[in-house]
């Protein structure tokens, strides 16, 4: 992660968690502007994934983001996303592999607190695999415990910077939580990394509307 990006990420977490537990820091809007016809929520993985290609994990990622830039549709971007999904998910530890697949059950099932323990459990086995913070943030983010899910963010992306799944979940809960312009910059670094990432474009138009507006 780059030096000034870090820096904005600890910066705009620690706002963050600070407008969550200081009173009157930060107000919510009293009313929504519009309502969304899906709620946003972090982007994930999809259900199945391609097999994880043999070679250096590191290499792999790297080839696969720059295709992801230049991918020419979104069928050619989705399919090039469900292969970075497949190695970050992919674990060489068997009892990780287990405890994220009983966690997985455990989400679908709805029992989110469950899931969190057993992430906690993979955690400690494995605290280098990025993927097990990440979902533990978007279960918190599931519970609109915002305060926990932003400090797991901050981890996935100490560890992938490019992870456009947390850049997703970091934008959408400093929206919620009424930071638009800090909101719009995680954003516009997701679209960095991921150009057709999925309905992050039409918010980065929205906000950028609304704070251009804000600023006349």
């Amino acid at each position: 992660m780059s030096q000034r990006f870090s820096t904005l990420v600890a910066a705009v977490i620690f706002a963050a968690v600070a407008a969550l537990v200081l009173p009157g820091v930060w107000a919510l809007p009293a009313q929504a502007e519009a309502v969304d016809p899906e709620p946003l929520k972090p982007v994930e993985p999809p259900s199945t994934l391609p097999k994880v290609q043999h070679g250096d994990k590191t290499q792999n990622l790297d080839r696969l983001f720059e295709a992801l830039k230049v991918a020419p549709d979104d069928e050619s971007a989705k399919y090039v996303e469900n292969r970075i999904w497949a190695i970050w998910l992919a674990s060489s530890s068997d009892t990780a592999n287990l405890l994220m697949g009983r966690a997985k059950s455990a989400v679908d099932g709805k029992e989110f607190d469950l899931a969190i323990k057993l992430l906690d459990a993979v955690i400690d086995v494995r605290p280098d695999f990025t993927e097990a913070w990440n979902r533990r943030a978007t279960i918190h983010f599931t519970k609109k415990d915002f305060g926990r899910a932003l400090a797991d963010i901050h981890e996935v992306l100490a560890r992938e910077p490019r992870h456009f799944g947390a850049l997703s979940g970091l934008g959408i809960i400093l929206q919620e939580i009424g930071d638009d312009k800090h909101a719009l910059d995680v954003f516009r670094r997701a679209l960095a990394v991921h150009p057709r990432l999925e309905r992050i474009p039409d918010l980065v138009k929205k906000l950028a509307d609304k704070i251009d507006g804000r600023n006349i």
